[in-house]
């Protein structure tokens, strides 16, 4: 990873970051405490310094929640180094998380469930610490994004071997949300991989805003880098469905993945644009089709980002910045059209049919009175109608303006400013070079134009495959013997004779061999080995890699000295208890475990109709309640104290209260 001290601009971003995060969090704490106090006290002096502590704790939060959004939308700092003219990209920070020591519990795990020899594997459990606080601080290139990737595979590796479904090991992950920065507590590694992931989708968006603009290969990485984006954040939407905060929420992901493919279709346009603009018919009928689709689809972003329950988190900032573009956009392809109605009058040696065609896919339908054909034919008209669409233009140039100054983020980013004023005033000068003195006779209005592409953005997904990883905890054993789910006896050692070159036994398998067709009258029955046992050393050798004839060899390799067997019974693992447990946010005291659930559940009346039970971790909108993983407590209303209603670990919150 980079230097995490480094004073570089990104590293300043996620430093103020961090520093905000520990800030909610005191916040946050404060507020749980003076809201169980609430609850608690029935003295209305103690009620109403209570109050006035909540007021003051969720001003504070509210507060800390604009500096956390004024993170997000500083876009500048993740631009490229060179001077552009262009509307700049949004960027998402990296996900902040807590430092994890994985060395005892894995220790643990090594010693009890494997029966080995801990201390073995301290040097690999150091470089999984090692991979982790380095993925903090990727670099902005491919190799930070091979680097996350390798950390993710390593997690895969790691929870097949240490964490098995019925039990947690007591590794605590803690990741804060990147857009409340509220943190989110689990045992459980899916959060860890759910994470990460959505820091590799964040890093390729980061690289996307870096590329330069101004070159054709710089676009072209922009586009992959938003594509690959949305893929991954598509992917983490379809595999993580449950993920307990905001941030990775399958309705935040999905407005996530349409603004990076908007994004991506920007660049598209600007791609096509980047050599010039030729003033010709068809060349500007086929920019006028591919500048409203992103308009298009900056609105369709816009639309999603003010719908429930992503509107309360995303950042405000984001949602103008989505409706600025699409007004902007939609302006440009009025523009566009007015430029081909007014500056191209049919020629003799114009193809009429061609033209006719051409500007009739550009209109869902034609104003009222108006033939295409004619349009093109009557110089009036075409000024009419071009004056119209230039009109509609200036109406969109001045919405963005408008809501630009509405915004004070927006309001600071200077280029945004430049590039929307430069467009407004090209609009305004072009409509003054028409003649207006037939402006008062004109009642036409502007049709909206029909997006159209020939350019298919879609997600790209993620290439796990592409990069390679090396199991840290190898020497443990084949996978698909030795991990978390299995159970197993302790080694046992068996002193092996041969009686007149005859073992007793056959073996069978891969990696590790098994006992197979064994004599039960033989030596090696008699001192311990049983049917099915697998052999992991032969004379002190690990052996748990080899195979058939290469185990053979070892024991055939001492002759007819006695030779040491380590062998290892598979026990049965049918019995199981509840795998689901609770988790929970911002450093509380205490976990619950659902086990204790499962337990009352065989204590419950069960002649009576049981309740319906909704799913532990739940998106639902519909639902009253939310999951217990994210502590969301809600505004402190006076008058609370009277709800006598007991509250249990499991209390969960309505769906209607604010996070902050």
């Amino acid at each position: 990873g980079c230097n995490p001290l480094a004073e570089t601009g990104r590293s300043k971003l996620q430093n103020q970051r961090a520093a905000l995060n520990q800030q909610i969090l005191k916040a946050v704490r404060m507020r749980a405490g003076a809201e169980n106090l609430l609850r608690a006290t029935t003295n209305n002096k103690v009620r109403e310094q209570v109050l006035l502590e909540l007021s003051f704790v969720n001003s504070d939060l509210q507060i800390l929640k604009e500096e956390l959004e004024g993170l997000n939308i500083s876009v500048e700092v993740y631009q490229n180094a060179e001077e552009t003219f262009s509307i700049p990209l949004v960027p998402l920070g990296l996900k902040e998380t807590k430092d994890v020591d994985f060395t005892l519990p894995l220790k643990d795990f090594i010693l009890e469930h494997y029966s080995q020899d801990s201390s073995e594997y301290e040097d690999e459990i150091a470089d999984l610490m090692d991979l982790r606080q380095a993925c903090r601080t990727p670099s902005r290139d491919e190799a930070g994004i091979e680097m996350l990737i390798s950390y993710f595979l390593q997690l895969g590796y790691v929870e097949n071997r240490f964490f098995p479904p019925t039990r947690h090991i007591g590794v605590l992950f803690t990741w804060y949300d990147s857009f409340t920065g509220v943190p989110v507590c689990q045992q459980n590694l899916l959060l860890e991989k759910a994470s990460v992931l959505f820091n590799i989708g964040a890093l390729y968006t980061q690289i996307g805003t870096r590329c330069n603009r101004q070159t054709q290969a710089g676009l072209e990485n922009a586009v992959d880098a938003f594509q690959k984006a949305a893929g991954v954040l598509s992917y983490l939407k379809e595999t993580f469905t449950h993920t307990p905060s905001y941030d990775m929420s399958p309705a935040m992901l999905n407005v996530l993945v349409k603004m990076m493919l908007a994004q991506a279709r920007e660049c598209v346009f600007e791609q096509i644009g980047l050599s010039g603009i030729r003033n010709e018919f068809f060349t500007l009928v086929k920019m006028t089709q591919e500048v409203a689709k992103v308009g298009e689809v900056y609105m369709l972003v816009n639309t999603a980002m003010n719908q429930e329950p992503v509107k309360e988190n995303i950042p405000y900032s984001w949602s103008k910045l989505a409706q600025i573009k699409s007004d902007h956009y939609k302006a440009l392809a009025h523009y566009f059209i007015a430029t081909i109605l007014c500056d191209h009058e049919l020629q003799p040696s114009d193809d009429e049919d061609e033209q006719e065609k051409a500007l009739s896919q550009l209109y869902d339908q034609v104003p009222e009175g108006l033939m295409v054909l004619a349009v093109l034919k009557d110089k009036v008209q075409r000024k009419q109608l071009g004056k119209a669409h230039l009109r509609k233009a200036i109406v969109y140039h001045e919405e963005a303006l408008r809501v630009c100054g509405l915004c004070k983020k927006l309001r600071n980013i200077e280029v945004l400013q430049e590039v929307l004023t430069a467009a407004h005033k090209r609009s305004l000068l072009k409509y003054a070079q028409q003649e207006t003195e037939d402006d008062f006779l004109s009642l036409i209005q502007a049709p909206d134009i029909l997006p159209k592409t020939e350019h298919k953005i879609e997600t790209i997904a993620p290439q796990f495959s592409k990069v390679k990883v090396k199991d840290f905890f190898h020497k443990l054993g084949p996978l698909t013997v030795f991990s978390a789910k299995q159970r197993w006896t302790a080694p046992r050692t068996i002193c092996l004779q041969h009686e007149a070159g005859e073992l007793g036994f056959s073996l069978k398998g891969g990696s590790p061999v098994q006992i197979y067709c064994l004599d039960p009258v033989c030596s090696a029955a008699s001192a311990g080995l049983k049917e099915g046992d697998y052999i992991v050393s032969v004379g002190g050798v690990d052996c748990k890699w080899l195979g058939v004839n290469e185990v053979l060899e070892k024991i055939k390799s001492v002759g007819k000295q006695p030779v040491e067997l380590e062998v290892i019974s598979c026990q049965d693992t049918a019995a199981s208890l509840h795998s689901k447990s609770a988790t929970y946010s911002m450093g509380m005291q205490k976990t619950y475990s659902l086990i204790c659930l499962a337990m009352d559940e065989d204590k419950i009346d069960h002649t009576k109709k049981a309740p319906l039970k909704l799913p532990f971790l739940s998106w639902g909108t519909k639902n009253r309640q939310k999951a217990a993983s994210t502590l969301c407590l809600p505004s402190a209303v006076a008058g609370s104290s009277q709800n006598k209603k007991k509250l249990s670990p499991f209390t969960l919150l309505n769906t209607e209260s604010s996070l902050y």
